[in-house]
C-alpha cells in the first residue's frame, strides 16, 4: 500500500512538470511535450472528442531501464476480446448517438481511446495523453490557449489506476466517468470532485454480501483480497461492516500477492483446507484467481463455497470443466445486465484495413481479427507459416464464427460502458439547452462548445437524469455514484459438464424499501452431495436452555454453550446470557422458555383441606346438635340449673369458632384475610368471656350461699353478665377494627419459600395488632382458668368450675403450642395450623363443658332431676332458682 502512494505521488510530480513545462517563454516561441507516448488506441475526429481507457491486452513487457540510452516504451501483449468489445461499445454508443437527432443535434462526437494494458503506468500515460493531446509542438502566439482535447474519459476499468488518475485529472476538474471501479474510496468528493462511475461502490457490494451471508445462516467465512486499492477498501468495508452486526465472524483474511509467489498461495490454500469456514469471499480480479485456483485443484480442496465480487463473477477463463468440480455452485455479485439493440449487427460490421496494417488504430482492429481467426496477416512473423499457421485475408466472415466476443447476451460491464458515454452526451445535451442569461454559472452565463471548460461539464454531470431504452434510470448522488442495483448469479454446473452462470436474485435500493434482496432459492445450484446450502459456523447456535459463552482469544462467533440456570431461560434477543423470568414465573425443565410458577396454598381440593374442612363442618353440626339438645331439654334440670342464656351464648360463640376455620382454606384474597383474624378473633373472645363469665357467676353463686353473701349475685344477674361479654367482646371488635384500618392483612405471593412456586398467604400487616389479638385472646382465658381453678375444690356433686378449668387448660394448651408451630410453618402450612388450633381448641371445649351434660341428658336422665340435684349441692340450687 505504502509503495502505491509512493507511485501515485510520483505520477502526480509527473505530471505536474508535464504540463507546466509547456508555459511561455522568452526563449522558446513554442511548448513541447517531454515526451511522446507510444499507446495502442483509436481515434475518430468531431465536434467533441470523449476519451477511452480499456484493457485491450492483458500483459505489459517493462523493457530493462539502464538510463544509458533512450528508454524503450513498454509494449503490451495477450489480446483481451472482452476487452476490445468494451472499447467497441463505446464506439457504438457514440455511433448511434450521432445518427439520433434528439440528442446532441447538428454535433458529432469524436473520440479517442488507449489501451491500458491492465497497468497503472501505462493507464496513467494514456490519460495525459487524453487530456494534454500528443503533438509534440504546439506554436504559441501569446499565450497556451485551447480546448483540452478531450472533453471527458471514460475509464478505466479498474480501481487503483482510477484512483491515481482522478487524483490528477481532479486537480483540473477533468470528468471521469468509470464503468468498472468499485472502490469506496473513490466516492470521496473532496479528494475525487471529478470522479463519476456508473458501477455502485464497493460499499454497497459489501452489504449486498453481508445480506447474502444472513440470508443462508453463514456467520463464519474465510475472507480473500487482492493486494491493491480495490481488495484492500473492499476487506476494510467488510470488516467494518461486519463490526456494527456482530452477527457474521471472519476466519482469516487473506491478501492475495501480486507476483506469482507460489509459496504464498500455497500457505493461504493450505490454511483454507484446514479451516473450519465452508464460505469463501473472494474481492480479486480473474487473473488472481486463477492463480490461486490452481494450487486449490493441486490440493484438492474441495466442500467450499464461494462468494465472488463483480470482478470475477462472470470471468468465463474460469469457467473450465477442470475449476468447475471446485467452482461449481459460486455465488456471486454481478453487475446489472443490460440489453443494446444493434449492438451485434455492430460488431459484425468490424472489418481489417490489409492496406493500412500498421496505421493509428487499425493494428487493433488486426489484432482481433488475427486473434479470433488464429491468423496472421502478412507479413506474419517468422516461423508462423512453416509451423503451419495460416494468413489472413480479412475476408473470414465474423457472423460464423462461435466467439464470446459476438455474445451478447450477458452484456454487463458494456452496459456500464453505453451509459457512461450517454452521461457525457446527456450533460452536453443540457448544457447546449440553456438558455443566455438563465445559466448557471457567473453572471447567468452558459456554456458553449468553443469555450467549454472540464469543470462546466462537471456541473451538468452531477445533475444528469436519463432513462435507458432498458428502462434503467441513470443519475449521480453527491458522490458520483450510480444508483445501486447488482445482480446475483448462481454457476451452474450441468451434467454434461458445460457450465451456465444464472441469474438467481437481484438485489437494488430504493427509497422506500431500503436495501433490498430478492433471491429465487429453488433456482440455486449447490455443489454440495446434499444439494442444500452448506453450514458454515464456527459454533452451532446454542440449544434452547443455554448461553453463549465467548471463548478466550477467538472471534465472537466462536463460543461454548452452557446451561442456563433454575429461574433463567435463554435470551432471545441476546444469546450472550440467560434472562431471569418474570416475578410469576418460572424456567420449564427445558429452560427455554417461562412457565407460570405453580400455586400453593390450603385448597379445599387437597387431603389437608378436604380434613380441616370436614373437621369444621363435623364441629359446627355438633354444636347445632348440642344446642338442639338444650333447647329441647331447655326444662330440666340440668339445663336451668347451668345458666341456659350463657350456654346458648356458647354454643353459638362455638359454632363460629368452627365456621371461622373455614376462612383459612382457599386462596387468599383481601376479603378472607381481613375477615380470618377479625372473625377468629372476635368469636373466640366471645366464646372466652361466656366461660369467663360462667367462672365469674359459679364464685358469686358460692359466696351468696354464705352467710352475709346474699348481695354477691345482686351485683351480678343476667343485665351484668351480659354486659360483661359485650363489654369483653367489644374491646376485641376494637382491637380488630384498629388493625383492619391501620394496616389491614393482604394476600401475598410469597416465593421465599420456593423459587418455583408462588405460596398465596396472607401477610398480617402489623404484627403488633395481631400480637395484641391473641394477647387479649389469653389473657381473658387465662382469667377463666385462674378462677376455675381456684372454686374448683368447692363442695358439690357437680361442680362446673372443674370442667370450666379442663377446658381451659386444654384450651390454653393448645395455643400455647400454637406459637411456635405457626412461626416454624412455611405457607399453607401456617394457615393449616391455625385452622388446626381453633378446631382443636373450639372441641376441647364443646366437649369438656358440654360432654357431661349431654351425658346426663342422653345417658342418664335419672340424674336430670331437681332433687338429685338439690339434694346434693347448693350452687346448683342457687343456679336453678335463678332461672
Amino acid at each position: 500500500m505504502c509503495s502505491l502512494l509512493q507511485t501515485n505521488l510520483l505520477l502526480i510530480i509527473l505530471l505536474y512538470f508535464y504540463f507546466s513545462y509547456a508555459v511561455s517563454s522568452h526563449v522558446f516561441p513554442f511548448c513541447q511535450l517531454q515526451g511522446q507516448f507510444h499507446l495502442n488506441g483509436m481515434h475518430k475526429s468531431g465536434d467533441v472528442v470523449l476519451g477511452g481507457l480499456f484493457p485491450i491486452h492483458f500483459f505489459r513487457s517493462v523493457p530493462h531501464l539502464s538510463f544509458t540510452s533512450k528508454p524503450q516504451q513498454p509494449t503490451c501483449h495477450g489480446f483481451y476480446e472482452l476487452g476490445f468489445r468494451l472499447a467497441q461499445t463505446m464506439l457504438f454508443a457514440i455511433d448511434e448517438i450521432n445518427r439520433n437527432s434528439n440528442l446532441l443535434p447538428n454535433v458529432t462526437l469524436g473520440y479517442t481511446f488507449y489501451d491500458n494494458c491492465v497497468e497503472l503506468g501505462i493507464a496513467f500515460r494514456a490519460a495525459l495523453s487524453l487530456v494534454s493531446g500528443q503533438e509534440e509542438k504546439i506554436i504559441l502566439d501569446d499565450t497556451c490557449v485551447g480546448n483540452p482535447p478531450v472533453i471527458g474519459i471514460v475509464g478505466d476499468s479498474s480501481s487503483t489506476p482510477s484512483i491515481a488518475i482522478s487524483s490528477v485529472l481532479g486537480l483540473y476538474r477533468v470528468p471521469m466517468v468509470s464503468y468498472f471501479a468499485t472502490c469506496s474510496c473513490l466516492s470521496g468528493r473532496q479528494k475525487y470532485p471529478s470522479f463519476f462511475r456508473t458501477i455502485p461502490s464497493d460499499a454497497f457490494q459489501v452489504r449486498v454480501m453481508i445480506n447474502i451471508l444472513k440470508h443462508f445462516g453463514w456467520t463464519w467465512a474465510g475472507l480473500l483480497v487482492s493486494d491493491d486499492d480495490y481488495g484492500f477498501h473492499a476487506a476494510r468495508a467488510l470488516q467494518s461492516e461486519l463490526s456494527l452486526s456482530g452477527e457474521i465472524c471472519l476466519a482469516y483474511v487473506e491478501v492475495l500477492p501480486w507476483d506469482k509467489s507460489t509459496d504464498e498461495v500455497r500457505r493461504i490454500v493450505n490454511m483454507m483446507k484446514k479451516s473450519t469456514a465452508r464460505v469463501v469471499i473472494v474481492f480479486a480480479h480473474e487473473s488472481r484467481m486463477i492463480k490461486l485456483m490452481e494450487e486449490v485443484v493441486r490440493q484438492n480442496v474441495t466442500g467450499l463455497q464461494w462468494m465472488a465480487s463483480e470482478a470475477w463473477t462472470s470471468a468465463t477463463v474460469l469457467q473450465t470443466p477442470q475449476l468447475m468440480p471446485y467452482l461449481g455452485g459460486t455465488l456471486g455479485i454481478a453487475i446489472r445486465r443490460g440489453e443494446i439493440p444493434g449492438f451485434r449487427e455492430f460488431l459484425l460490421q468490424i472489418r481489417p484495413d490489409l492496406h493500412h496494417n500498421n496505421s493509428y488504430g487499425n493494428s487493433m482492429v488486426n489484432q482481433f481479427w488475427e486473434f479470433t481467426f488464429q491468423c496472421r496477416f502478412v507479413p506474419a512473423p517468422p516461423g508462423w507459416l512453416e509451423g503451419g499457421g495460416p494468413l489472413c485475408t480479412g475476408q473470414e466472415e465474423l457472423e460464423n464464427k462461435d466467439t464470446e466476443f459476438l455474445d451478447i447476451s450477458n452484456l454487463r460491464s458494456e452496459y456500464n460502458v453505453y451509459k457512461a458515454v450517454y452521461a457525457f452526451a446527456h450533460s452536453l445535451d443540457d448544457m447546449l439547452h440553456c438558455k443566455p442569461g438563465k445559466g448557471p454559472f457567473s453572471e447567468h452565463s452558459c456554456a458553449t462548445l468553443q469555450s467549454l471548460k472540464p469543470w462546466q461539464l462537471v456541473y451538468y454531470l452531477e445533475r444528469m437524469n436519463f432513462t435507458t431504452s432498458f428502462g434503467d434510470q441513470v443519475s449521480f448522488d453527491e458522490n458520483g455514484d450510480a444508483l445501486p442495483i447488482y445482480d446475483v448469479m448462481n454457476w451452474l454446473w450441468l451434467p454434461d459438464g458445460s457450465t451456465k452462470v444464472q441469474n438467481v436474485g437481484e438485489v437494488k435500493r430504493s427509497a422506500f424499501k431500503g436495501e433490498e434482496l430478492i433471491l429465487d432459492d429453488d433456482k440455486i445450484f449447490w455443489n454440495f452431495d446434499s444439494k442444500k446450502p452448506p453450514r458454515s459456523v464456527c459454533s452451532e447456535s446454542c440449544p434452547p436452555g443455554t448461553h453463549m459463552v465467548r471463548r478466550k482469544g477467538e472471534p465472537e462467533c466462536c463460543f461454548d454453550c452452557i446451561p442456563c440456570s433454575e429461574g433463567t431461560v435463554t435470551n432471545k434477543s441476546n444469546s450472550l446470557g440467560c434472562t431471569s423470568c418474570p416475578e410469576d414465573f418460572w424456567s420449564n425443565s427445558q429452560r427455554d422458555h417461562c412457565v407460570p410458577k405453580k400455586t400453593e396454598f390450603l385448597s379445599y381440593h387437597e387431603p389437608l383441606g378436604i380434613c380441616l374442612t370436614a373437621t369444621s363442618l363435623l364441629g359446627t353440626f355438633i354444636c347445632a346438635v348440642v344446642l338442639g339438645i338444650f333447647i329441647y331439654h331447655r326444662k330440666t334440670p340440668i339445663i336451668r340449673a347451668n345458666n341456659s342464656e350463657l350456654s346458648f351464648q356458647l354454643l353459638l360463640s362455638l359454632k363460629l369458632c368452627f365456621l371461622c376455620s373455614l376462612l383459612f382454606i382457599g386462596r387468599p384474597r383481601m376479603w378472607t384475610c381481613q375477615l380470618r383474624h377479625a372473625a377468629f378473633g372476635i368469636s373466640f373472645v366471645l366464646c372466652v368471656s361466656c366461660i369467663l363469665v360462667k367462672t365469674m357467676v359459679v364464685l358469686a353463686v358460692f359466696k351468696a350461699s354464705k352467710p352475709g353473701g346474699g348481695t354477691s349475685l345482686k351485683w351480678f344477674g343476667p343485665m351484668q353478665q351480659r354486659g360483661t361479654v359485650l363489654v369483653f367482646t367489644s374491646i376485641q371488635a376494637a382491637i380488630c377494627t384498629t388493625w383492619l384500618v391501620s394496616s389491614s392483612p393482604t394476600p401475598h405471593k410469597n416465593t421465599q419459600y420456593h423459587n418455583n412456586k408462588i405460596v398465596y398467604e396472607c401477610a398480617v400487616g402489623s404484627t403488633v395488632c395481631f400480637s395484641v389479638l391473641l394477647g387479649y385472646i389469653g389473657v381473658l382465658a387465662f382469667l377463666s382458668f385462674l378462677i376455675a381453678f381456684l372454686v374448683r375444690n368447692l363442695p358439690d356433686s357437680f361442680n362446673e368450675a372443674k370442667l370450666i378449668t379442663f377446658s381451659m387448660l386444654i384450651f390454653c394448651a393448645v395455643w400455647v403450642a400454637f406459637v411456635p408451630a405457626y412461626i416454624s410453618s412455611p405457607g399453607n402450612h401456617a394457615d393449616a395450623v391455625e385452622a388446626f388450633a381453633i378446631l382443636a381448641s373450639s372441641f376441647g371445649l364443646l366437649v369438656a363443658l358440654f360432654g357431661p351434660k349431654c351425658y346426663i341428658i342422653l345417658i342418664r336422665p335419672e340424674l336430670n332431676t331437681r332433687k338429685a340435684l338439690m339434694g346434693r349441692d347448693i350452687v346448683w340450687k342457687k343456679n336453678y332458682d335463678s332461672e
